[in-house]
């Protein structure tokens, strides 16, 4: 199996963005007013979609002064459709953003500098959707359907070996007006969006979690080796902050960060971030689950290998890389760290 034509574009746009970067050098900083150097360091942290709920724990974090008294003052800058962040992090216009780990290993086999310090999500939201009716209970079920989904991911691939199935893959439109015309029809989703649509329309969704079929990337924060060396204090704080914003979103009154994310995305409703919650509640998205050895903003070098494995054993990475490429444990909150090997 080979990357996808879109998977092609941008690793070679990735490699294009990191061989012009590594031939420049940057000026040195001007002498900064005494006033500018005592505020708090800047973060630019990126995420890769409108705000809304699936970013809330760092909303709250903000809105509560986490990432203030941990003596960072992050900027959070919203991605939106067609906006590539690794690319944009390698024009050095971001410092951390939000991906996932199987991504940033085939950037990293590709001899791309990203590298995961953090962990927001045990599990990905993403799914397959089906009606209620559908025959398709299972991932098994999926064989010889046509489904909707974005070309070039990973799971495409894992789920057709590892089920021993094949299915026609048509480009997503990032819509459901097909899905809602046809009781037979299969996409891919996010567990948090799509299925609350679908039923403010009338329709009965079911889901299959994507984590659930034995593939299961983390979402992460990423950035490049080249930015933390010189930023790993701030790394460091940073994660610790955002740690702390999703425990106190999940398990406490999220209200401050739905305020600071409807400020900042007039056209999400109330209702749609409660709906987002509470499915990432039900299905364990940023705590996993203990009994698994999950928990929130835990990552484990086992479960990074198993990854690497299953991209190895995919063809999608050619041969085994060493954790140690491509992700940072010491950046991770103290009692963090103790689960991580």
């Amino acid at each position: 199996m080979r990357p996808s034509p879109r998977l092609k574009r941008l690793l070679f746009l990735l490699s294009a963005s990191a061989a012009v970067l590594a031939g420049c050098s940057k000026p040195a900083p001007a002498n900064l007013p005494e006033d500018a150097a005592a505020r708090a360091p800047k973060i630019r942290f990126k995420t890769d979609w409108y705000p809304q709920a699936e970013h809330g724990g760092f909303y709250q974090a903000e809105a509560k002064g986490y990432y203030k008294e941990a003596g960072i003052d992050v900027d959070i800058i919203a991605g939106g459709p067609g906006v590539l962040v690794p690319q944009v992090m390698l024009a050095g216009e971001v410092d951390i953003a939000v991906g996932r780990s199987d991504d940033i290993a085939v950037y990293a086999s590709k001899g791309l500098p990203f590298v995961i310090v953090g962990v927001y999500m045990e599990k990905d939201p993403q799914a397959i959707l089906v009606h209620e009716e559908s025959s398709v209970r299972s991932f098994a079920d999926l064989n010889d359907k046509s489904i909707m989904g974005v070309p070039g991911s990973n799971w495409i691939d894992y789920i057709k070996v590892h089920y021993h199935i094949d299915f026609r893959l048509i480009p997503s439109n990032f819509g459901i007006a097909q899905f809602m015309a046809d009781k037979d029809f299969i996409q891919q989703c996010f567990v948090t969006n799509e299925p609350y649509y679908v039923m403010k329309n009338g329709g009965h969704p079911r889901t299959l979690l994507m984590s659930d079929s034995g593939f299961r990337p983390y979402r992460i924060l990423f950035t490049t080796q080249g930015y933390l060396k010189g930023h790993e204090a701030q790394v460091r704080a940073f994660i610790a902050a955002s740690v702390r914003g999703w425990a106190d979103f999940m398990g406490g009154d999220p209200a401050p960060g739905k305020a600071l994310i409807a400020k900042s995305n007039p056209n999400i409703s109330d209702e749609f971030m409660n709906y987002s919650i509470k499915a990432m509640h039900d299905a364990h998205i940023v705590e996993g689950k203990p009994e698994d050895g999950e928990r929130n903003g835990l990552m484990t070098r086992k479960r990074l290998e198993e990854q690497v494995n299953d991209l190895v054993q995919l063809k999608i990475v050619q041969q085994p890389i060493p954790i140690e490429k491509f992700a940072r444990f010491d950046l991770l909150p103290a009692d963090l760290q103790q689960g991580a090997q």
